[in-house]
């Protein structure tokens, strides 16, 4: 069989792997918990997050191991572009999302701070042991002051969160341990697959491991995410939709890449020069583009959907170019700048005029 083929039937079998994982663990966990007696709005505040993140996490913790630090940071800021640009912009399309929890819009600029945060620490070139503490620390707060925030607003919040279903509990903690350790196997087993089908093609067709990881297996792990969103929009819970987005994107930096830094030890996680001048200001930037999107009435539109996925094919187009045809790539990055950038600030800075003057006409808002 050609070594081309092989790298692709791996990373299509890894994520594969990697989707039926996450969903035994987010089984078993939450069975597990309910058991265990905890609160259903806490099992879905974290274990329901953290099972959604679970192929990230894994995939990314495989590549510190097997020392492919560039597919760690690329698989956390690709899958982060990816959960905004298209899991967003996808369910947006999908069913016009009405924004209406508060823990949606105090989770906004959380994430932007935390972004922000790590586009400075990786700056230097690497995020150390020290930072990877820091997000962990962070990530244990921001839950905590989530917990207490829904319980201080449950009204508010309440179709925010998952569904827990109490008849996952039957069958008893062997079942659920079960359950739990072969989601577990199947994550761990479907990481190293697409770890290693990824740093094959990435050698065989002569591109970086982080340009893989932005692309082909930031959009793998991100496909629970995807589908979560898309099936929450369709049956009309859009803040479930929303919020999957935002707290997987949370999770992706706090937990996953801080999980990474401190695992790479006293040699820190190593970032690639190209992501750090490219890829996290991108990341960054989406995030702050989603502000006023959230603010337009409360709604994010199927025209504001249309436009995240579009600037996410023109993100792939940019990443294909210099492979397939470099030639061109100067002509492009003209056009994303003189027509495409501008058209996209003066939608934002309209729909941040549109959601003051909607503020002012009501006040309870």
């Amino acid at each position: 069989m050609p070594s081309f083929l092989l790298a692709v039937i791996e990373m299509l079998t890894g994520i594969g792997l990697l989707f039926g994982g996450g969903e035994l663990f987010v089984q078993g966990s939450v069975a597990l918990a309910l058991i265990l007696g905890i609160p259903q709005l806490v099992i879905g505040l974290t274990v329901v997050s953290l099972g959604t993140s679970a192929p990230e996490l894994f995939v990314s913790a495989s590549s510190v191991f097997k020392g492919s630090d560039a597919l760690a940071v690329s698989n956390v800021v690709g899958s982060n572009i990816f959960n905004v640009l298209v899991v967003l912009g996808c369910s947006a399309i999908a069913l016009p999302l009405k924004v209406e929890s508060r823990l949606v819009r105090r989770d906004v600029p959380v994430l932007l701070a935390v972004s922000a945060a790590v586009w400075g620490m990786a700056s230097s070139g690497r995020v150390t042991w020290q930072s990877g503490v820091a997000l962990l620390i962070a990530l244990f707060i921001n839950t905590v002051w989530e917990i207490r925030t829904v319980r201080e607003e449950p009204e508010e919040t309440e179709d925010a969160e998952p569904e827990i279903n109490p008849e996952s509990a039957k069958g008893g903690s062997i079942k659920a341990s079960i359950r739990l350790l072969a989601g577990i196997l199947l994550l761990t087993f479907g990481a190293k697959l697409l770890v290693t089908g990824a740093s094959s093609a990435a050698t065989l067709l002569g591109v970086s491991e982080a340009l893989i990881g932005l692309t082909i297996v930031s959009a793998g792990t991100s496909m629970p995410e995807l589908i979560t969103s898309l099936v929450a929009a369709l049956k009309g819970r859009t803040d479930l939709a929303i919020g999957n987005v935002v707290g997987s994107s949370l999770l992706n930096q706090l937990l996953v890449l801080g999980t990474c830094a401190v695992l790479s030890g006293n040699s820190g996680l190593q970032v690639d020069s190209l992501i750090i001048q490219r890829d996290l200001p991108l990341m960054v930037l989406t995030s702050i583009a989603c502000m006023p999107i959230f603010w337009t009435k409360g709604k994010i539109s199927r025209l504001e959907g249309g436009i995240l996925v579009t600037l996410y094919v023109l993100y792939l187009i940019d990443q294909i170019l210099p492979i397939t045809l470099p030639y061109w790539q100067a002509y492009f990055r003209l056009i994303i700048i003189s027509f495409v950038m501008p058209i996209v600030v003066i939608v934002i800075t309209y729909q941040t005029l549109h959601y003051w003057r909607y503020v002012k006409k009501n006040p309870t808002r």
